[in-house]
């Protein structure tokens, strides 16, 4: 097995190390990272339905779609993640507990009670600290989980919190859990990095072969144009959402003004206007405008800054319109 702790603290890259490495790689490998403030969501998630997209955007935090499927997640730099990625066993195929036992180990040696609870998640009594996901590609079991360590969990709930009453869609939703950092438990303080090399203790005694490996040039730059080509694309991260409908009301100096919204590969297929607005043209006008663009604000924006908007809805800025529409 080959060992491999991360250089890189950017979420695009590091999700896409792993589709490198699934894709590339002959030998298991075990993967550790750590990333800066970004958000991570599964696999057939509804995007938009799962994060704040004003905090988002306040505070530039990156949103990247993995390739597993489950919930969505927050990442930081107390927050350690850890990936394998073996030839696959049939008998481990569909199990949580075979790649979560290195972590729980390392805990009880720590003298914290963590189990596996549910289908994937590790807790500390009750409250969960770690979420797994899994998947088989390209022949492999590719399993990966998150610890929170010593995680900044206001910043989890600013960043999550979203209406869940603005989207109606079939998309798999995160559920709420009441979380903890491992930090929290320990009797005497320990550093992340301490922690680090605890875990990485317990996976060798799991493959007394594991060796260290990095990247080499050539595998940095396949990553990054991975990165470019996949992982830092609206069209990968947001538009290869499943289709939803959004419904958002505005208040503004014309009105109520109230927008549904029918979203399929990440483009508006439908659009209907409704509120208490005086028009002196067809609003219908203004729905066929937007239809076909891309569910993205910029694009959107773009195209509302050449729209009449006070004949059709009355004096309502660009701005407002977007409001209501993202």
């Amino acid at each position: 097995m080959l060992f491999i702790i991360s250089g890189s603290h950017w979420a695009p890259f590091n999700i896409a190390s792993e589709e490198h490495i699934l894709r590339t790689y002959s030998e298991d490998v075990f993967l550790l990272y750590r990333n800066q403030p970004s958000i991570i969501v599964g696999r057939h998630q509804n995007t938009l339905a799962e994060i704040n997209l004003d905090y988002v955007r306040q505070h530039s935090i990156p949103v990247v779609r993995r390739l597993t499927g489950g919930g969505t997640v927050f990442h930081d730099l107390g927050n350690l993640n850890y990936c394998f990625i073996v030839q696959d066993d049939k008998e481990d195929s569909l199990s949580f507990a075979r790649f979560t036992a290195p972590v729980l180990s390392a805990l009880r040696e720590l003298g914290v009670d963590a189990r596996l609870e549910g289908r994937n998640d590790l807790t500390i009594n009750g409250a969960k600290f770690s979420g797994n996901a899994k998947a088989l590609h390209y022949g492999k079991i590719h399993q990966h989980g998150t610890i929170l360590f010593a995680s900044r969990i206001a910043d989890l709930s600013q960043a999550l919190r979203v209406n869940p009453l603005k989207f109606q869609d079939k998309a798999v939703k995160s559920v709420a859990s009441r979380v903890t950092n491992v930090s929290s438990h320990l009797a005497h303080p320990l550093s992340l990095e301490d922690f680090i090399l605890l875990i990485s203790k317990h996976v060798r005694q799991m493959y007394p072969d594991a060796r260290e490996h990095s990247f080499s040039e050539e595998e940095n730059q396949a990553i990054r144009e991975l990165v470019q080509s996949k992982y830092d694309t609206w069209d990968w991260n947001y538009g290869h959402s499943p289709a939803y409908n959004h419904v958002k009301a505005v208040r503004c100096a014309a009105g109520t003004i109230e927008f549904h919204t029918d979203v399929h590969g990440g483009r508006i297929t439908g659009l209907r206007v409704y509120g208490d607005f005086f028009s002196d043209r067809d609003p219908r006008e203004l729905e066929q405008a937007l239809i076909g663009l891309p569910h993205r604000r910029d694009d959107l924006l773009k195209v509302l800054q050449d729209i009449p908007l006070r004949d059709y809805l009355g004096p309502v800025t660009a701005g407002e319109v977007l409001s209501g529409l993202i």
